[in-house]
């Protein structure tokens, strides 16, 4: 009766260890056909367990598995996706390796929370080299040397801007909106006492940070892979994020076309 019960334990925490894994590689911009896989492997690798599903949105996690005649099922609630590439190829390594080894869920679950834990790279070089790549994009579109120097500054401010923004917990509509007119109203500022040659070319470059491209890629796999929930809201949210940027920039520059900046 105790191994019979010790046995049932374990299935759990085989759903348990794959529903975090699938969440910890959701909320880090993982597709949703990668975090379905990678749920499913990891149910189907121990215990004889035959069937194994999940289904994944991007706002939350439903995963199902039967063992011995029982279903057991586990749902995660997802709030908060940001993008970090390095944690879903450590992910994606941890996955394969459970799969292929012999190591218990619980020791899988330890691992889990080593690899969550891992910090990230620091905001202060987040803002340094993201305003560097997007002074490279105005050296991209024709920009000048000075059009790129002065790209980086404001995007620095911008980037700035915003992480003491994403301190009071807005939306990124909000977020976008507050950056693009931000990066506009400075770039007219910088072009009109002369310190930037192209307006145009510095907006664009400046506004790069906030483009929503790992959203609209995502939304595109998700949409091929036969994921039209998962395609459709990322597809929302890459359309709004682009609403914010374009309604920020519109407000600007109808104001300093009008004579008032």
């Amino acid at each position: 009766m105790d191994n019979i019960n010790n046995k049932r334990k374990e299935a759990k925490q085989l759903l348990l260890l794959a529903a975090l894994t699938g969440k910890t590689m959701l909320k880090n911009g993982a597709e949703t056909y990668r975090v379905e896989d990678t749920i499913e492997r990891i149910c189907k690798s121990r215990m004889n367990i035959k069937y194994a599903d999940a289904f994944v949105t991007p706002t939350g996690i439903f995963v199902s598995l039967e063992y011995e005649g029982e279903m057991m099922t586990y749902l995660i609630r997802v709030k908060t996706i940001k993008i970090d590439l390095n944690k879903i190829d450590l992910l994606n390594q941890f996955s394969r390796e459970f799969v292929n080894s012999t190591i218990s869920p619980d020791e899988g679950i330890a691992k889990l929370k080593k690899i969550n834990k891992m910090g990230n790279y620091t905001p202060k070089t987040k803002m340094l080299f993201g305003s560097l790549a997007c002074a490279f994009f105005s050296l991209l579109f024709g920009g000048t040397f000075l059009d790129f120097l002065v790209t980086y500054i404001i995007s620095l401010i911008v980037l700035i801007t915003i992480n003491k923004i994403d301190r009071y917990k807005m939306t990124f509509f909000v977020n976008n909106f507050i950056g693009a007119a931000l990066a506009s109203f400075l770039s007219v500022i910088s072009t009109t006492i002369g310190f930037g040659r192209n307006m145009d070319i510095i907006i664009i470059g400046s506004i790069m940070s906030l483009v929503p491209g790992v959203a609209i890629t995502n939304a595109l796999r998700d949409t091929i892979s036969g994921d039209f929930v998962s395609g459709l809201s990322r597809g929302m949210e890459a359309i709004f994020s682009a609403l914010a940027i374009a309604f920020g920039v519109g407000f600007v520059l109808n104001i300093y076309y009008k004579g008032l900046i």
